[in-house]
């Protein structure tokens, strides 16, 4: 690069360059603009006033569910009856033979902020560690023969381990492997009643814990108060949502079930506290929202409907020999769902969503040109006043030798004789002439320089007209 260019370079890092604004009176591009610049600040005013400008840092939940209750049930199964009394002691006899009093309903934890409801059981009792017949429908553990029953296999979705013995009823020809098992192997009837159908009245302890870190923040849904009998007497409710205390029949019927259909072959209930606090007010506005919904499909009705789960209790007789009772449960299934968040005043959201905005407002104006330079009918017009190409030095060289060419003329007139003058008065035409010249090469030129070349030629007529004049 010479050094003309890198002077070139030098001088253009001084240069100022400006916007050209052309005010296009069209209507309808006027108008979407207003619209869009319109729709932008509701944008900005929304997100102003909105918790998009707050910080909303992760909550830490916290859940602490008991339930206490009273339930008669009745049921012939040697398991269920009612407890006899200790030799010597003078227990009273039940209401009715049969009948076993359950006092604090079991709860089974299942999981962070997650319990279980024994609403229903299926009891296979006395079970213990012997070999038996492996119970019918199990495809892997029919036969008809010894040979079918790999001893030491254990039988596919069954019981226990083959012995390699093919159990038959009579004359049968079919029959069932025999397996090393908990014998007599389960039962597998299914429900056709609650065994509690009192538990509705059964009540809940949700004890919830919500705290945000990064404000030092915590609260809980029970109401702070020294009433020791509170929770004694106050049940939860649309009106009084810091009573912790929940009818599990209620929480059902919120979650839109029935309690008898879902104590019989159980379900899941999800109860969801929302927890949004604004910290700029006080600490009293931050407030639990409750909501219930049934998490299992209530509607499909096939082998795995309802929840249902097994446990077993061990025992020992008088020889030391262990034995079990193994217990199918159904109940209800509670998941406490807690979701919060809570936010304050933050400048840095705030700047971010204020600089969205304002970029905003250029992507409007940007949208307007291409409807107004490529869509409209008059984009043509529009785009020739939009664009201008400006070549400043052509333009100034020519303009400055029109000029010359127009005092050279004026100086040569002013030489000639007057004799000379009066005689090429009637030559008009070559004067005439020039002027078309004059104006030919003005239709060349930009406006600007044929304005000017105009003006030197009609001020070069005028002294023309009283040098003739004064001749006269």
């Amino acid at each position: 690069m010479g050094q003309a260019g890198w002077k070139g370079v030098f001088q253009s890092a001084f240069d100022y360059k400006t916007e050209k604004y052309v005010i296009a009176k069209n209507k309808k591009v006027g108008l979407l603009y207003r619209l869009l610049q319109l729709t932008i600040l509701l944008y900005l005013v929304v997100v102003l006033l909105s918790p998009k400008s707050r910080a909303w840092p992760t909550p830490t939940p916290r859940s602490l569910g008991s339930i206490s209750g009273m339930s008669w049930t009745m049921s012939s199964h040697p398991s269920m009856q009612r407890p006899q009394p200790l030799p010597g002691s003078p227990g009273k006899e039940g209401p009715q033979e049969g009948r076993r009093r359950f006092l604090n309903p079991s709860v089974v934890p299942q999981g962070d902020n997650v319990f279980f409801v024994i609403t229903n059981l299926i009891v296979t009792s006395n079970q213990r560690q012997s070999t038996c017949a492996e119970r019918e429908g199990i495809p892997d553990g029919m036969c008809s023969q010894d040979k079918n029953c790999h001893a030491g296999e254990p039988v596919i979705a069954g019981n226990g381990v083959k012995t390699g013995r093919c159990l038959r009823v009579g004359n049968s020809t079919r029959g069932t492997c025999e397996i090393f098992a908990w014998c007599p192997v389960e039962m597998q009837s299914r429900p056709k009643k609650p065994l509690l159908r009192d538990a509705e009245d059964f009540t809940i302890f949700i004890k919830n814990y919500i705290r945000f870190p990064k404000f030092n923040f915590s609260k809980a849904n029970v109401l702070e108060t020294k009433n020791k009998d509170f929770l004694k007497s106050c049940r939860f409710g649309p009106d009084n949502h810091y009573c912790p205390i929940f009818r599990l029949g209620s929480v059902v019927q919120w979650a839109g079930s029935s309690f008898q259909d879902i104590a019989l072959e159980g379900g899941v209930i999800g109860i969801h506290i929302e927890w949004n606090c604004d910290l700029d007010k006080a600490a009293s506005e931050c407030h639990p929202r409750y909501s219930f919904n049934r998490l299992d499909n209530k509607h499909a009705k096939s082998v795995s409907s309802g929840y249902n789960f097994r446990f077993a209790r061990y025992y020992r007789d008088s020889a030391g020999v262990e034995f079990r009772n193994l217990m199918k449960a159904y109940g209800i299934r509670i998941d406490v769902i807690v979701n919060g968040k809570a936010g304050k005043f933050s400048i840095i959201p705030t700047i971010i969503n204020v600089g969205s905005g304002v970029a905003l407002m250029g992507a409007g104006a940007f949208f307007c040109d291409l409807v107004l330079i490529y869509i409209i009918k008059k984009r043509e017009f529009y785009r020739d006043k939009k664009y201008e190409e400006v070549r400043a030095r052509e333009y100034a060289a020519q303009e400055a030798e029109a000029e010359d060419e127009a005092m050279e003329q004026r100086q040569t007139e002013e030489e000639q004789p007057e004799g000379e003058r009066q005689e090429e008065q009637p030559a008009a035409p070559p004067q005439s002439r020039g002027w078309k010249g004059n104006g030919a090469m003005c239709g060349k030129l930009p406006p600007s320089a044929r304005t000017g070349i105009l003006k030197n030629a009609k001020v070069n007529m005028q002294q023309l007209q009283t040098l003739q004049t004064v001749g006269t």
